[in-house]
């Protein structure tokens, strides 16, 4: 591992999913989405965010917890799919700490509770991030209304962030699930990245990882570009492969060919 690290002048392995949030890429729809979230959270309300699978949505995340400070929230984080609404609520429970049995109007009341005692002696406010939920069948999610219903809805007392792909909006659409789409204040949403886009991010992942220049040639660039199409995950993953056969071969950087190969291993 050391040799390919020298190699290329890294001091670190690039392009791998292990970031802090400071080495997050910046960029406008990223920031956007996660300020629109934290504004929600901060006002009391609920949101989601909706973004296709490797556009961004974790990063988004991460920021959005961050920003969240302990002594002022109780975040549960969820990631959790095909559950009865009995499991969920099972599950969210033992999240906030709480007793995970008992029928489901049981626990259901004990979440309020759990909800309405954390706000109001420990002073924090709760908030549900659930993850996936484009997964979530729609009788779960609509337990979520259930959930943030406070004196016959009189009061904000937990901020739900609901994160999935595509498919959540259209299970929002869901004539059972207006009464939950009404109660989101804001629906952020991402998109693969444009071509200028993903050379800066690829300059960015070079950079934190320590390398002085980005050991990809232009037509490289050009190739990952296309075949990833703004997809970060497959962005990391294709340029990755692409620099282990640069190594591999003795190149001080990766040309189109070492892509069109890394294409082949990774998705034959």
């Amino acid at each position: 591992m050391k040799d390919i690290l020298s190699h290329f002048g890294f001091q670190s392995l690039p392009f791998t999913r292990e970031l802090t949030v400071i080495q997050h890429f910046s960029q406008p729809q990223f920031d956007a989405a996660a300020d629109a979230l934290l504004e929600a959270v901060e006002n009391r309300m609920s949101a989601a965010l909706i973004a296709p699978a490797g556009t961004g949505k974790s990063s988004v995340l991460r920021r959005l917890l961050s920003r969240l400070p302990e002594a002022r929230y109780r975040v549960s984080y969820l990631m959790i799919t095909n559950l009865s609404r009995r499991e969920m609520a099972r599950e969210i429970a033992t999240a906030l700490g709480l007793e995970p049995a008992g029928s489901y109007p049981m626990l259901v009341r004990r979440l309020q509770e759990g909800c309405r005692s954390s706000l109001d002696i420990e002073s924090r406010r709760p908030v549900l991030v659930i993850d996936e939920a484009h997964e979530l069948r729609p009788d779960v999610l609509s337990m979520l209304r259930v959930l943030t219903n406070f004196e016959m809805d009189s009061r904000l007392v937990v901020s739900i962030v609901l994160a999935g792909q595509p498919k959540l909006r259209e299970l929002l659409r869901k004539d059972e699930l207006e009464d939950v789409a009404r109660r989101l204040s804001h629906i952020a949403t991402l998109v693969p990245l444009s071509k200028t886009e993903v050379a800066s991010y690829l300059k960015h992942r070079a950079t934190i990882a320590g390398a002085k220049a980005l050991p990809l040639d232009a037509q490289a660039v050009e190739a990952i570009v296309e075949i990833a199409r703004g997809n970060l995950r497959a962005t990391d993953a294709l340029t990755l492969k692409s620099l282990q056969l640069a190594y591999a071969d003795g190149a001080k950087t990766a040309d189109s060919n070492h892509v069109a190969t890394a294409r082949s291993l990774l998705w034959a």
